[in-house]
């Protein structure tokens, strides 16, 4: 295979089918009152950290809104890297189901939103959530089209608005509008329970879920079911 060829493929699989067909065979039009649901993930290997912490947060506030939510745990077992093979063109998700993608991508299904959450290691997400994040949208993309998402970050000192960047690329190049709060969606604490004890950032994921409530009852209040996107993709590639 060609490198165009190659990267022409890859980038098909990356945004999914709605590159290549009506948006309408992918998104389902929102049913006005019906009861809306966020999808959160927890890309820390401890099930109550300082990122769950600032998940729980945020779902407690949703729930607020009337929204039911559910925190998933990456957990601390190994997770696998996208190898290129091409399975998931198969269209049966990812061929790796010893991890937590595929049971992600069902979940996922289900949800009106997605809210990613990640400690910061050496300036960058968790390398485990990164990889099943990778791996979920290649071989899910068209699961995510036009659901909101957030990206949240906890670092004890600094590199937390760099994971931030990293993580949001994913949701920029998949068309999902990305809720925002009054500051960045970071949260600080090192020993447990310590983000719990940062008081504007447990309000920036509160403020972060009301933008999200919001933003989900403009989207279910019976207008169109996503923007129109029927132009053919223009693929440009830096070399040729």
């Amino acid at each position: 295979m060609v490198r165009r060829t190659f990267l022409k493929k890859a980038a098909l699989a990356a945004v999914g089918a709605a590159v290549t067909s009506p948006l309408s065979a992918l998104a389902e039009q929102p049913q006005a009152g019906a009861r809306k649901k966020v999808l959160l993930i927890n890309g820390s290997p401890r099930p109550d950290g300082n990122t769950f912490s600032a998940l729980q947060e945020i779902a407690t506030q949703l729930e607020k809104h009337g929204i039911e939510t559910e925190i998933f745990q990456i957990g601390n077992k190994p997770v696998r890297m996208c190898i290129n093979c091409g399975g998931c063109r198969r269209g049966k998700g990812c061929v790796f189901n010893d991890d937590p993608c595929n049971e992600i991508a069902a979940k996922l299904a289900e949800a009106d939103a997605l809210v990613v959450g990640s400690p910061v290691y050496y300036g960058q997400p968790n390398g485990g959530v990164l990889a099943v994040m990778q791996r979920l949208f290649y071989s899910n993309g068209s699961l995510v089209q036009n659901k909101p998402a957030a990206a949240v970050a906890v670092c004890r000192r600094g590199g937390a608005t760099a994971s931030l960047q990293t993580l949001n690329m994913m949701f920029e190049m998949m068309n999902m509008p990305v809720v925002t709060s009054q500051y960045w969606n970071i949260a600080y604490g090192a020993g447990k329970g310590e983000a719990k004890r940062d008081a504007e950032g447990m309000q920036t994921m509160r403020t972060l879920a009301n933008n999200m409530a919001w933003l989900l009852d403009k989207i279910h209040a019976g207008g169109p079911a996503s923007p129109d996107r029927d132009e053919p993709h223009a693929f440009t590639n830096f070399i040729r």
